[in-house]
């Protein structure tokens, strides 16, 4: 497409979207979750369109020499479907939280000032490879009354296409714009460049993807970014860590879903239990088909690991590879999550109060667990319906963005004729 037809694309889709805003803005908590009924029912019913569209979607991958983890990104299946739908149902049952007043106080004159969620306006998400992100997104949009505009990348182009026409006409049946869900359906990469700028009619834009689209996103856009970053995630197992649970807590940070940002990309273990942690861990890893990457002391006890380089302990595999660093202590453990994390999601397994009290406190990252794996991080888990991703910024959202995530504050006033003195 010309650079001229692209523009009136993207420019008319963001204008369509900054009007429907106006009206989703001020939809009723009913209206809006009927629209989401309906969504949800749409995606049901026409399952095979979708998953006919992905099947061509996936084709075409194959046919580029993507790797698994990507494929996998990529592949819906009728289960997969059947989760998306569910999604926009728990979204739907969420509290909304336009309109909350979050706190009101009165001043001495009289004057009531209070502080009152209200939506955004609108939502740019550029995503790559998952196709449910569609789903997801709009459907947090809708129930925050905010209209989104989704640019889904070139290797989900069909699937994402024919699901966003689905969406937008759950819109339409509950009686809301459809351009509330706006779709760039061009690959053309000009389109990102130009949705960049449009900062006269989108308020926040979301990037998901790899460390180098998130970068980019965040250098050429001039619309607040909260990014979804990368996922360098850890678990430690410390000395006076239950095994038997460290062992299946690293199972399923690891191989439950590999290429997800909140699986575990380095595994730290105390030196005083490396010795009867390792040999059975990694047997069990190996078993599951990872690759495991040891530092020295690793190599010590389980000699058949692969030498670890330094360049493993900053590298975000999201497939079946594993970094392994025995470390000789809690503050070893820190010190390098803070040399290497990124701030997405950090796990210690301990039976110790006070070593699981200084990690929740001394480790800076948007989730902090205690016995329990970091593939838990996702706002299903956590009970917010689905998410737009897990912000690794700390202004203005940080970890899972749902519902609450994509409003923000007003200040309402309510006088009786005071004025300033």
């Amino acid at each position: 497409m010309a650079v001229t037809g692209v523009r009136e694309l993207v420019e008319g889709r963001a204008r369509a979207a900054r009007e429907a805003s106006r009206l989703l803005a001020v939809a009723s908590s009913r209206v809006k979750s009927e629209a989401l009924a309906q969504m949800a029912r749409g995606v049901e019913e026409k399952v095979a369109a979708i998953l006919e569209a992905n099947r061509a979607d996936l084709e075409r991958a194959r046919g580029q020499g993507h790797p698994r983890a990507f494929l996998d990104r990529l592949t819906l299946t009728d289960a997969r479907v059947e989760d998306m739908a569910a999604g926009i149902r728990q979204v739907a049952a969420l509290p909304d939280p336009v309109g909350e007043t979050v706190r009101m106080w009165r001043r001495p004159n009289g004057m009531e000032v209070g502080r009152v969620r209200v939506p955004l306006g609108v939502v740019a998400i550029i995503y790559e490879s998952r196709p449910n992100v569609t789903a997801d997104a709009a459907a947090l949009c809708v129930k925050s009354g905010n209209a989104c505009v989704l640019r889904g990348g070139r290797e989900a182009l069909e699937s994402n296409t024919v699901i966003a026409a689905i969406l937008a006409k759950g819109l339409e049946k509950a009686g809301l714009p459809p351009e509330a869900i706006g779709f760039i359906d061009v690959p053309d990469r000009e389109a990102v460049d130009l949705l960049l700028t449009l900062d006269r009619w989108v308020d926040l834009v979301v990037p998901r993807g790899g460390e180098a689209f998130v970068r980019m996103v965040t250098e050429r856009a001039t619309i607040p970014v909260l990014k979804h970053d990368k996922g360098l995630c850890h678990v430690y197992v410390d000395a006076d860590a239950d095994l038997g649970m460290a062992t299946e807590i690293t199972l399923n940070a690891k191989v439950h879903r590999p290429g997800v940002c909140n699986a575990m990309e380095t595994l730290l273990v105390h030196a005083d239990v490396a010795g009867a942690f390792l040999p059975g861990v990694t047997t069990r890893l190996r078993e599951a088909g990872v690759e495991v990457r040891g530092c020295p002391r690793t190599r010590e006890v389980v000699p058949w690991t692969t030498p670890a380089v330094p360049e493993d302990w900053s590298t975000e595999y999201l497939d079946l590879t594993l970094a392994v660093r025995v470390v000789g202590d809690l503050d070893g453990a820190i010190t390098h999550i803070r040399e290497y994390g990124s701030g997405l999601a950090e796990a210690i397994v301990t039976r110790d109060y006070g070593r699981a009290r200084r990690f929740l406190a001394e480790v800076d990252a948007a989730c902090v667990l205690v016995n329990a794996s970091t593939r838990l991080v996702d706002g299903r888990e956590f009970g917010m319906g689905a998410e737009l991703g897990i912000s690794t910024s700390k202004l203005h959202a940080r970890g899972p963005v749902g519902v609450e995530e994509l409003t923000t504050m007003k200040f309402v006033v309510m006088g009786s004729g005071q004025l300033r003195e």
